[in-house]
């Protein structure tokens, strides 16, 4: 059962580039508010992962541009998990105007790392219900 999480982002004026559209990096900023409401959604959080000592980086981060949003748009991103292989997890974001025109759309993947000597660990092994969760609702291929 595939899960997607949906979060209305708020536009702001300083968002935007000399050309009057939402500034390229910001779509950064709007999957990871996706991300933390996935996981809001879920009843987990990065805090709690980093609480019990752990950290989730970004290990690749890709995106595209499809439609630009500009202040005074609505826009939403929505967000799931694409790929989650007991070592890395990648979330797929779509970014939607209020009229549901994608945006922009991309996927970040996460490794997890000990907070004292950032190696890579299992997500499977370390937080095995956590990584059974998202099995459970990855993106169906």
């Amino acid at each position: 059962m595939e899960y997607v999480s949906s979060r209305e982002i708020q536009l702001y004026y300083a968002d935007t580039d000399m050309m009057g559209v939402i500034y390229h990096a910001n779509y950064l900023k709007f999957f990871e508010l996706g991300r933390g409401g996935f996981l809001e959604d879920l009843g987990y959080s990065y805090v709690e992962m980093e609480n019990k000592g752990y950290f989730a980086p970004v290990y690749d981060i890709q995106a595209t541009y499809k439609k630009p949003l500009r202040y005074g748009d609505k826009a939403f991103v929505k967000t799931w998990v694409e790929l989650n292989d007991g070592l890395k997890t990648t979330y797929g974001y779509t970014v939607e105007n209020g009229e549901g025109d994608v945006c922009a759309q991309g996927t970040s993947t996460h490794i997890i790392v000990s907070k004292d000597t950032f190696k890579p660990k299992s997500f499977k092994k370390t937080f095995p219900e956590w990584f059974q969760k998202y099995e459970e609702i990855k993106k169906q291929d």
